[in-house]
């Protein structure tokens, strides 16, 4: 276990954030590290974070919450519905399966302490009426959706939502809803693999049918139990007709798509009433709650047909009602971007998590992997720049109530390091979720360094005290505390860590907004770094990291005369236009450029031709400047030509390596014979060329 002292002495990761002496001058010179503060400030807080309607979704700070789990406000909801016999139960405070009590009051009642850490946005699990007890266990986690009209009685009333909403809003905080559109409630049987009961017959699964056979006439006979006919709202989601009905996915092939999820009833998310009708669910949850955003469950579960549908019905919908930057984020549980940009670019979703930042980060700060993971996860951003979809739209998170947390992942990959080491990591990639491109989510207790013991019910433990001895028996990261206690603590080094982290965010728009560009990566090394740039700024924002436990020294070319160091590790030496950057073990540093980046741009664009890819065509470039400059800064645009001769914006691309890459519909929607690309510096000079495509050659036109 750690002691007091270790917890205060390691603050010195985290920020000296509006503290005077921080900066350094702005001229050529050493730095030595400096001793900082170990006092909790309050935060400031810019304009835009009292503006919560009209803030950019990239502004924003996510706190991610299982409310059964979070805080327990109201113990007369802990049993659930008195009316409703199948929401009723599961109450279990013993057992990490059951119903803990925790409440959307008890989110309320904890607006300031996620404000005071920096949060903006609470993401919550699914809060709908669910059917409480099935044979998968208890619905803690709201996924067992039988009522969409209803907040489930085990986490409150219609109007607690209300209340929670209005609160968070007047604090300027936004509130996100967790919706499930693949399936519902397991209430649907089979009369080949179930007794009239519901009960199994033999094994307790209904293998899956597949689409050759149920049209072969092989297929399930669905029916509903005695008393369940009418158990969801709206009523024709009790009908069997629109569901899938072909048994349970083995997560394969079109059973991902078509399967029960673990027994869930399957949506037929290709029948068009059904797209119709959870459309109009979710218009109407938005009219009656006027939340800011969803994220949606098990998109890749869902066919893509629904997809580019539901999403801009929902936004239109939502804007209609005057709110402007409605948000939806999606869970497409896959670490490849081309899987994962497949759903904001034919699916028309604003943004997925991140699965593969997850994967990358976990890879570099916990498994001692090389960074060059890094680079590519942010090479590959392309996959999202289509004429709507930007990659620093996307979600990022170091883990969840599926995968694990943070500290288990630690505990997992390095169990013999100390617990000041364990620290560290955690601080660290932290760290570099709040400084890199896209938006941040903290997991609820990762910032009280809870550890958890696995995936699933392993990471779901209690903010309040709890009495399941698996979770009470973990040792946190950061305190000597254990989840038998309440855990809120607002002086834990983790939590004023993620405040710093915050303050810096809030202070700089480049660290939110801007362009994100691949300034050092050493496979041989586990020291990096990046750079951000705001397009109006052009201020270079130096971020080096080392992941290591030995001391790194990286070298760098600079882009100004000057540099004031904002966080973490304060050595660095600019001398000649050389940065030399000095990063002690699992460390970072922040700088920040006294001057734009100066940059004479030739615009001397070179099509370096294009290739079929899975799903999609890759069109590449190369600007020969921009191998020369440590921050290129050029956006490149693709148009082709429609129906009309007018040529449309298909792809952007604004950091090396230069490309464009659509999506085979997009190809064949326009069937290009020749391509405009568009060449731009950051100070409006441009520069258009038209180059011709044949199967075999490519050649530019006159």
């Amino acid at each position: 276990m750690l002691k007091t002292k270790l917890k205060i002495g390691l603050i010195a990761l985290s920020a000296c954030v509006a503290i005077s002496g921080c900066s350094q001058p702005e001229q050529e010179q050493v730095n030595e590290p400096v001793k900082q503060t170990t006092a909790s400030k309050s935060l400031t807080f810019p304009a835009t974070y009292d503006d919560y309607l009209n803030r950019d979704i990239r502004d924003d700070m996510f706190y991610f919450v299982l409310p059964d789990r979070f805080n327990n406000a109201n113990p007369d909801n802990d049993m659930g519905s008195t009316e409703y016999e199948i929401s009723k139960g599961g109450f279990d405070i013993d057992s990490k399966w059951g119903f803990h009590g925790g409440d959307i009051q008890g989110v309320e009642a904890k607006l300031d302490y996620l404000k005071e850490m920096g949060i903006s946005a609470i993401w919550m699990t699914p809060i709908l009426r669910n059917k409480a007890i099935q044979w998968g266990g208890y619905a803690h986690h709201g996924y067992w959706i039988v009522d969409f009209t209803q907040i489930d009685p085990h986490f409150g009333s219609n109007d607690d939502l209300k209340s929670l909403i209005e609160a968070a809003h007047a604090k300027g905080m936004k509130i996100f809803f967790d919706i499930i559109t693949n399936h519902t409630a397991d209430v649907i049987r089979f009369e080949e693999c179930h007794n009239p009961d519901g009960s199994f017959k033999e094994e307790e699964t209904c293998e899956y049918k597949s689409m050759e056979q149920v049209a072969q006439g092989n297929k399930y006979t669905p029916f509903l139990p005695a008393g369940q006919e009418q158990v969801k709202v709206p009523a024709w989601l009790n009908d069997p007709k629109y569901y899938n009905n072909q048994g349970d996915s083995f997560w394969q092939g079109e059973s991902a798509i078509n399967g029960d999820f673990v027994g869930l009833d399957d949506l037929n998310t290709r029948d068009q009433q059904v797209i119709d009708g959870m459309i109009d669910i979710y218009k109407n949850i938005i009219t009656e709650f006027k939340p800011d955003g969803f994220r949606i469950d098990t998109v890749k579960h869902v066919d893509m047909v629904f997809w580019e549908q539901f999403s801009p019905a929902i936004l239109n919908h939502a804007k209609s009602l005057g709110i402007p930057n409605f948000h939806i984020f999606g869970e497409v549980y896959s670490g490849d971007p081309i899987v994962l940009s497949d759903y904001t670019t034919k699916g028309k979703m604003p943004s997925v998590l991140d699965f593969g930042f997850q994967s990358a980060v976990a890879d570099v700060f916990y498994r001692n992997k090389s960074p060059i993971g890094l680079a590519q996860l942010f090479e590959n951003d392309d996959y999202y720049n289509d004429h709507d979809s930007q990659a620093d739209l996307l979600m990022n998170f170091l883990g969840n109530h599926d995968m694990g947390r943070t500290g288990f992942f630690i505990n997992d990959a390095l169990p013999q390091i100390s617990d000041e080491e364990k620290l560290k990591r955690s601080v660290l990639s932290h760290a570099f979720m709040y400084l890199s491109r896209g938006v941040p989510v903290i997991y609820y207790g990762d910032e009280q360094g809870f550890t958890g013991d696995g995936g699933d019910v392993g990471a779901r433990e209690n903010m309040f005290a709890s009495q399941v001895e698996v979770y009470n028996d973990n040792d946190l990261i950061g305190t000597d505390a254990t989840t038998a206690e309440e855990n809120f603590n607002k002086q834990h080094p983790i939590y004023l860590a993620i405040k710093d982290f915050a303050q810096l965010r809030m202070q700089h728009q480049a660290l939110r907004r801007g362009l994100t560009f691949n300034r050092y990566f050493d496979k041989r090394r586990q020291a990096f770094a990046i750079s951000r740039i705001d397009k109006q700024e052009q201020l270079e924002y130096l971020v080096a990291f080392n992941a290591g436990t030995e001391q790194q020294v990286i070298t760098l070319d600079a882009t100004s005369s000057g540099y004031t160091w904002l966080h973490g590790n304060n050595g660095f030496t600019l001398d000649r236009g050389k940065l030399e950057i000095v990063l002690p073990p699992l460390s970072h540093t922040v700088l920040k450029a006294s001057s734009p980046v100066k940059q004479d741009a030739l615009l001397e664009l070179d099509f370096a031709g294009y290739e079929a890819q899975t799903g999609r065509v890759r069109f590449d470039y190369l600007i020969e400047q921009a191998t020369q400059l440590p921050t290129p800064m050029f956006e490149v645009v693709t148009q082709f030509k429609d129906a009309n001769g007018e040529y449309q914006i298909v792809a952007s691309d604004h950091t090396p390596p230069y490309s464009a890459i659509v999506t085979n519909e997009v190809f064949e929607k326009y069937q290009p014979t020749s391509i405009r690309v568009t060449v731009s510096d950051w100070n409006g000079k441009s520069q258009s060329q038209e180059f011709s495509l044949t199967q075999d050659t490519v050649e530019e036109t006159e």
